[in-house]
Parts: structure tokens; sequence; C-alpha cells
């Protein structure tokens, strides 16, 4: 018989120590993952912190100018001297890259932290656009991985002190707000954007609902396209007549230098306001219908930015105020999920 030692070490028969150092692929994996959410989680309520005022930007539905309220609410409160943030949550069709002149950009990577864009003013932007490869590419997610990339740009991005975040969403009231809302703390509130004819507002109560749902106040309400205003000159002292929407004629007096504005209401006037008084939430303006926010939007140079004396400068300047008492009055309140 030989002295030499006998090896027990065979299939089924590890030692303990060396069993329990032995991790699974899938056990190591779920443990990665769970490790990089608790830090994530970490991370958002640091963030929490180092913004003062977060500021969601809702539409019941597309088309009513909700990234232009949202890259305006910016850039004004910039104006004033502000740091501001925009997180561009639209996933499947990020368009505030390109309105704030971000165009092709790409982010900064370092050290396991996103740093983001900055356009105009020093306002800083996050958005999925600035990740594709081709403007072009379509994003096809299903919900899981779509909400994860949300808590991502929330979590992982290096927004350092800001004294507003505004956080532009896709239209309806869907995963992507509600996952903000669970995601990231003490938001100041939402502004529901709207136009004026029935089927928007219909829309937009939907989304003051949703909000009460969540317990996350309402700021207010922002009429958009609200009167599109002509300009022209005649005689001094005559009057000019005009064909409007419904079969009306509007009419306006030159004054002493010959000049006149007309207001045509095209997508009709006032549906915002009365909407916000019949949900009894604050009405925080309207905004004119502006042919240059087009332009603006195409060419990266918000309205505000290229005519900052101009009556849509003007108007966004009231929202914004309306906007500023209302978090000064201390309507923004802790989220409960229910």
């Amino acid at each position: 018989m030989s002295d030499s030692p006998v090896s027990m070490h065979s299939p089924g028969n590890e030692p303990a120590g060396e069993a329990a150092n032995a991790a699974d692929p899938a056990q190591q994996k779920q443990m990665e993952q769970a490790y990089a959410q608790m830090k994530r989680k970490m991370s958002m309520a640091e963030i929490g912190r180092k913004i003062k005022h977060k500021i969601m930007v809702l539409s019941g539905k597309g088309g009513v100018g909700k990234s232009t309220v949202s890259t305006g609410l910016a850039v004004a409160l910039a104006q004033q001297g502000h740091k501001v943030g925009i997180l561009d949550i639209d996933i499947t069709g990020p368009n505030v890259p390109k309105m704030m002149g971000l165009d092709g950009r790409k982010l900064h990577v370092e050290g396991g932290r996103i740093y983001p864009a900055q356009g105009h003013l020093g306002v800083k932007v996050i958005s999925m656009a600035f990740l594709l490869e081709d403007e072009d590419t379509p994003v096809v997610w299903r919900g899981p991985i779509k909400l994860g990339a949300i808590q991502q740009f929330i979590g992982d991005v290096e927004w350092g002190e800001l004294d507003y975040l505004i956080i532009d969403f896709p239209p309806g009231t869907s995963d992507e707000p509600l996952t903000v809302a669970q995601s990231l703390p003490d938001i100041d509130g939402m502004v529901i954007v709207t136009t004026p004819q029935d089927v928007a507002l219909l829309d937009s109560r939907k989304s003051i609902s949703f909000a009460s749902s969540l317990k996350v106040p309402v700021l207010g309400v922002v009429e958009n396209m609200s009167g599109y205003t002509i300009h022209g000159k005649g005689t001094p002292g005559s009057t000019v007549e005009i064909a409007a929407p419904a079969g009306r004629t509007l009419s306006a007096t030159c004054d002493e230098e010959g000049k006149f504005s007309i207001t045509l209401d095209i997508f009709k006037k006032g549906g915002g306001q009365s909407t916000a008084e019949e949900f009894g939430v604050p009405f925080l303006g309207a905004l004119p219908f502006d042919p240059g926010f087009v332009r603006g939007g195409d060419d990266g140079v918000h309205r505000i930015v290229s005519e900052p004396e101009g009556a849509s400068a003007i108007a966004f300047a009231k929202v914004v105020s309306s906007v500023q008492s209302q978090l000064a009055q201390g309507t923004s309140s802790s989220l409960e999920i229910i």
C-alpha cells in the first residue's frame, strides 16, 4: 500500500469551501446585475439631491409641440442664469438634440459615467439620439429594455449641480413617465402641453388624471399654437378686413403709421385655460402659433434664442414665470405610487 495521500477530489465531492467559491455563471450574472442596480439606485438618490427642481413635460397626444415647450422652458430658464438640463425620454422618437443644435453629437463616457452634451447657454442634454449610429435607425425595443435604458439615463449620467431638470416624454401616459416618477425622487410636478382643439384637450385631461393617480402635482397647463397673428401695413386710419376660420371676418384699424395686426384662432382658443379651470389646476399661459418654431427646430436654434425680444420669447417668459410661481408656492409633494 502506498503511503502517499489519497485524493478524494471527484465530481460531486468538492470540499464545501471550494463549492461555495465556484459560483454558478447564472448566479454570478444575477449578482452582478443586482449590484449594478443597487449602485444605480444610490446614484439616482444622489442625483435627486443635486438637482433642485425636476419638472416633467407631458402631452396626451403627439403633435402639440411638447418638445418645443420643453426646450423653450430650458432655454428661457438658462437665459435667467440658471443651470439647466434636459432629459429626453422619448426613446423611439428623440428630437431634442436636433432642436438644441446638437445633431450628430456623441456622448462622452468616462469611469462608467455618461456626460451630457451641452447646447445653447450651457443647457445639458441627454437623449437616445446620441446613441444612434444613424438618425434614420429605428429603435425597436420591448418595454423592459426601454425602461432599463431610461433608468440608465437617470442613474448613470453625471448631471452635476442643476437648478432645473426638464424631462421631455413621448406622448401618452404609459411606462416612461411612470418609470421616471418611480426612479427619480422628489419630482416637483408636471407641465401639461395641449393645443386648443377638442381632440388635444381630451387627451390633456387624461394626462391631468394620470398625474393625480401618481400623486405628482400638476404645475399647470400650457396652451400651445394659440392664435396666429398677422402683421401688415395700410393707409393710416383705414380699416382692414381679413377672412378668418369658420366663415368669420376680422377687422383692424391701421394706426398713425399705417400698421395693423389681427390674430386668427386657427385651432380655436381658450381650451387650455378652460381645461385647467375644470380640473382646478393652474393655467400657465398661451404660446402663439409661430412658423419660426418650425425653422428654429430644423436649424437647431430655438425661436427665443434667435429672436429674444419677439412675441414668442415674451410668451415663454410668462409661462416660465408662472411655473416658478407654482414652485415657490410649494406645490410639490412626495411621490406616492398607488
